[in-house]
């Protein structure tokens, strides 16, 4: 289950708060405290969102927001903290005394990403904008460049390939002989009986030819 929403829409005012709103707000707040924003609505009589209430007495109406616009020594600690910080508004906004995380965004957006463009550094890494268009600029021409390229890549040639671990011989297909014959098998050749058994046959062949010639 998600989390109720804090009013209904339906019953909600949306747009520009008038001044009597504010009062009715401020009048509140200084008798009970900031409390749930939640409820806080209901309870000062306001058909106002409990986000909307919060905004508007955190950026607009608590009496220690700092009027006026934002002073050189303020320009210059905002870019050392987002430096350090990155875009961490709220933390960045607690260390400036009466300013709001969304008052310091909406500054950074539109003054000081121009003032370091200006200097020559980049917004984000606060690095100098020339060598980082540099470094893109020298990938790029490594890519485009095909003698660069076939430099930096391994490629194969028609006697091997050349790799970190050594070198392997490749035979090119030209180099293969396709004049192939297939030749038919030689007969084979009885083997010579063993000794033994030759004998055998010597002698058995011997009295055979002695009783033929005792019966003629």
């Amino acid at each position: 289950m998600g989390r109720s929403p804090c009013c209904e829409k339906g019953h909600t005012n949306k747009g520009a708060w008038t001044k009597e709103e504010d009062q009715r707000l401020v009048a509140y707040i200084k008798a009970n405290g900031e409390g749930c924003w939640r409820s806080l609505p209901k309870a000062a009589g306001l058909l106002r969102c409990g986000k909307s209430c919060r905004l508007r007495w955190m950026n607009y109406l608590r009496p220690d927001l700092k009027r006026g616009n934002i002073t050189e020594e303020e320009d210059e600690l905002i870019i050392k903290l987002h430096q350090l910080l990155g875009n961490k508004w709220s933390l960045i906004a607690g260390r400036l005394p009466g300013r709001t995380d969304n008052e310091i965004k909406n500054y950074w957006n539109t003054h000081i990403k121009r003032k370091l463009l200006a200097r020559g550094l980049d917004p984000q890494t606060h690095g100098p904008v020339n060598s980082i268009v540099a470094g893109v600029a020298s990938s790029a021409h490594h890519q485009d460049n095909p003698a660069v390229r076939s430099s930096c890549s391994p490629q194969s040639s028609s006697t091997g390939h050349s790799s970190d671990y050594g070198s392997t011989s490749v035979t090119h297909p030209s180099d293969i002989d396709l004049n192939l014959s297939i030749s038919p098998p030689r007969p084979s050749q009885p083997s010579s009986p063993p000794p033994k058994l030759e004998a055998e046959a010597r002698g058995g062949a011997t009295s055979s030819a002695k009783t033929t010639a005792r019966t003629n």
